[in-house]
């Protein structure tokens, strides 16, 4: 399985569209098999989820995302599991033993095109990235 975590530094990034790169993990048998890090290619609406199924991943672990890019990401055959947060590693770790499990999205419904307006900032804490 190889699996694409939303990163900003050693941790889960809050916003899979955002963050500054993907950490890439290949799991075979419950054993990291292979990992890498690669910088955010953009974000735009549809690419991302294609340019992941690309890269042969089937599942993404974020902080959150809009019900729309959850979508997307499903036409492309790819998982998503939201809520996460804490350091990549220990998330890593967590996959590899099946054991993580997803919550909320850390993105509040709104924070996307798609409910009834259109806004530029999600509402995430401690975060002042535009969208």
């Amino acid at each position: 399985m190889r699996v694409a975590i939303s990163t900003d530094g050693n941790n889960v990034s809050e916003h899979f569209g955002r963050c500054p790169s993907f950490t890439i993990v290949d799991i075979e048998d419950g054993k990291v098999a292979g990992k890498e890090v690669i910088n955010n290619p953009g974000h735009h609406p549809g690419f991302l989820p294609k340019f992941l199924h690309e890269k042969g991943v089937s599942c993404i672990i974020a902080g959150g995302m809009g019900a729309r890019a959850v979508q997307l990401f499903a036409e492309q055959g790819i998982k998503t599991m939201v809520g996460i947060s804490g350091k990549i590693d220990d998330i890593i770790n967590e996959a590899a033993n099946g054991t993580l499990e997803g919550g909320e999205s850390l993105c509040k419904p709104g924070a996307g095109k798609g409910y009834g307006l259109d806004k530029t900032e999600c509402d995430h804490p401690n975060d002042d990235h535009e969208h």
